[in-house]
């Protein structure tokens, strides 16, 4: 019986940080877990340059609001979905996601929780578990589950390594460049060829 784990930014949908740096003129809220590993560092310094320039949650959902999933995202994750269990887990926040899987017609996820004040101000955050990725695989796999898993970032490793079948995905070239063993693709329909063959095996 299979489950298979996807990320949600930079390979469902664009990269929410790098859409409100663009919206706002902030380049430095461009960076992400693609060139961070450690995730509360990354979020610290982020709800840091969001007091600095008095930006709250609403701003945020403006600008994901505009957001569209990925060309041949749905497409992609409907097939999927029509063979197999699927459920994306993400470093998110379920603020920002729930408009986002409305648009991919809401499939299941598994993600985090910002803490916002009464004002709006972001003020921190509350991960689901700690490791999340990695974490929810090997919680998955012990109720007798085996996981396939792919992903983009570094945050993404631990899941991928951890299952039985794991791709990276129109990931960077470090990233692929550090971990041979990992299948990379750059192609949805690549990829759902893989997540078949692993399967099937």
């Amino acid at each position: 019986m299979y489950i298979t784990c996807l990320d949600l930014e930079g390979v469902l949908v664009p990269e929410i940080w790098i859409a409100f740096a663009e919206a706002t003129g902030i380049p430095e809220l461009k960076k992400t877990t693609r060139d961070e590993p450690d995730y509360d560092k990354l979020m610290a310094y982020r709800i840091a340059i969001l007091k600095e320039h008095g930006l709250g949650l609403k701003e945020i959902q403006d600008v994901i609001a505009t957001i569209e999933p990925m060309e041949g995202a749905k497409k992609f994750l409907d097939e999927l979905r029509s063979i197999t269990q699927v459920i994306i887990i993400s470093d998110t926040f379920t603020q920002f996601a729930t408009p986002l899987m409305k648009k991919l017609d809401w499939p299941t996820i598994f993600c985090n929780s910002l803490v916002v004040s009464d004002s709006g101000e972001v003020t921190g955050f509350k991960m689901r578990v700690e490791n999340s990725k990695y974490s929810t695989v090997r919680a998955l796999q012990s109720i007798g589950y085996d996981t396939i898993a792919s992903g983009d970032s570094y945050n993404d490793l631990g899941m991928i390594k951890a299952s039985k079948a794991g791709f990276l995905f129109r990931s960077t070239e470090k990233i692929i460049a550090d971990n041979p063993d990992v299948p990379a693709y750059e192609t949805y329909d690549d990829l759902l060829d893989a997540i078949k063959k692993a399967m099937a095996e």
